[in-house]
């Protein structure tokens, strides 16, 4: 797939606000500072589309970006980020929750996970809470140029290793870096054939 045109659309808290859902939708989720913004950046080719900002968790609305005239990519908050407030942090986050488990457009659900770390007690549960609700999954491994090939091999074979205890089998793995653009035309390959597979809604007689 290539990209000819990426655009802002919305940014809000409320999942009513938020675009008719009348496209397909590609949202994008992680643990604060996993490289989301940088990787949306890199997959659309455009430096400032996703702020990125030193500040962890800084994301706190559910964002939307009109791809190719035809899709959304969607910018989620993080979850799992000590400084938000004590309500917000209960379970993922109203915000995330309703997303998740109310959003029938939703294609796919990217999760982003720090290639670098050992299995995360949050990650893993939040991607056994969405797979429980139904929704598609995917696992995105980032930060990949920061690893040898042994690591980054090992880090990812004790990732499906720990999410094989509660699934029969693991979600699509992808492998991506922001930095070397590694892994970023499997991802755009990964959505158009998603896009391929969605059935076209049949117009009312």
């Amino acid at each position: 797939m290539k990209i000819t045109s990426a655009e802002f659309i919305s940014s809000y808290a409320d999942l009513r606000k938020c675009p008719a859902p009348d496209k397909p939708e590609f949202a994008f989720i992680g643990r604060s500072n996993v490289g989301k913004s940088s990787l949306i950046n890199a997959l659309t080719q455009q430096k400032k589309l996703a702020k990125i900002s030193a500040t962890p968790g800084k994301t706190q609305t559910i964002n939307h970006f009109l791809i190719n005239e035809s899709w959304y990519l969607v910018d989620l908050p993080g979850y799992g980020y000590a400084s938000v407030s004590k309500s917000t942090r209960e379970g993922f986050g109203r915000m995330i929750e309703d997303y998740v488990g109310k959003r029938e457009n939703i294609s796919c659900l990217f999760v982003l996970i720090d290639s670098r770390l050992e299995p995360q007690k949050i990650d893993l549960s939040f991607i056994n809470w969405a797979g429980s609700k139904g929704v598609p999954l995917a696992i995105i491994f980032t930060k990949a140029d920061k690893l040898g090939k042994n690591d980054l091999s090992k880090n990812i074979r004790r990732f499906e290793k720990a999410l094989l205890e509660e699934w029969d089998e693991t979600p699509p793995l992808l492998v991506t870096s922001a930095e070397t653009k590694l892994g970023r035309e499997d991802v755009l390959t990964f959505i158009d054939e998603a896009i391929q597979r969605t059935p076209e809604e049949t117009p009312e007689a």
